[in-house]
């Protein structure tokens, strides 16, 4: 049976170290308590660091926990989520012709944190703090298939039918996922409103993690071309957003 990981056991003593002392702590102190060379010490921090695990003071150098503990149990608090996202969601929106949502899991719903309007003009309803179908919906999907610890396996799922294109078979959520996971990204072709599709990408926080889901709605006949694939623009135009804001949450400084 393999032993312990040397470098995932000082990465903890260190948070521990941080967590009970009661105030910050030198890097001198760390490595003294740790028996460790500061330079070794120094590495681990930093990545520590960047996970958001650790901050570090800019006036004394000192460390502390960080920020992103808190999140370890709870996930990304929605406020700090969709302030991080807003405005590439809105430009998302205003580049591509299209409604953007932001949405997260919650249980065996997608929860839209953060729904932008289509600049058409059209009649829209607001869905911000609306519960949306994980497998009915871009997003929902696109949790399903980036978050799977974070949501139910398709065989928990009430697959209730929206609309005559809604998978309602675990076998053939199933495949959509497989295929949303192979194309990095998930889409609906009419299946929570008739007329209505949408494609979603996954965002991601430090060490890859799926936090949140980031999608694009129109009508199908503007969103899709032939094939059921979205149109080349607006499926850059999404990805380029998911990638601008996945950096933004992961670099948690």
């Amino acid at each position: 049976m393999p032993g312990p990981i040397q470098s995932v056991e000082r990465a903890a003593a260190i948070l521990r170290l941080l967590g009970g002392a009661g105030r910050p702590l030198a890097l001198a102190e760390l490595a003294a308590a740790l028996d460790l060379p500061r330079p070794t010490v120094h590495g681990l921090v930093r990545t520590l660091r960047e996970e958001g695990l650790v901050d570090q003071d800019r006036a004394t150098s000192h460390y502390r926990p960080g920020a992103g503990l808190r999140r370890l149990g709870t996930g990304w608090d929605r406020h700090d989520l969709r302030a991080r996202a807003m405005n590439w969601a809105d430009a998302l929106a205003g580049s591509s012709g299209c409604a953007v949502f932001l949405a997260v899991p919650d249980l065996a719903a997608a929860i839209v944190v953060h729904h932008v309007f289509r600049p058409d003009g059209s009649p829209q309803t607001l869905r911000t703090n609306t519960e949306q179908p994980l497998h009915a919906t871009a997003w929902g999907k696109c949790l399903l298939a980036f978050a799977p610890v974070a949501t139910p396996a398709p065989r928990e799922l009430e697959l209730r039918r929206y609309t005559g294109r809604t998978a309602t078979t675990v076998v053939m959520l199933e495949a959509q996922l497989a295929g949303a996971r192979s194309r990095g990204m998930a889409t609906d072709v009419g299946e929570y409103e008739a007329g209505v599709g949408g494609a979603a990408v996954p965002l991601r926080s430090g060490g890859g993690l799926t936090v949140a889901a980031l999608g694009i709605a129109a009508p199908v006949e503007d969103l899709f071309g032939g094939g059921g694939e979205p149109r080349r623009a607006q499926a850059e135009q999404l990805q380029h957003a998911g990638r601008e804001i996945s950096a933004q949450l992961g670099s948690l400084r």
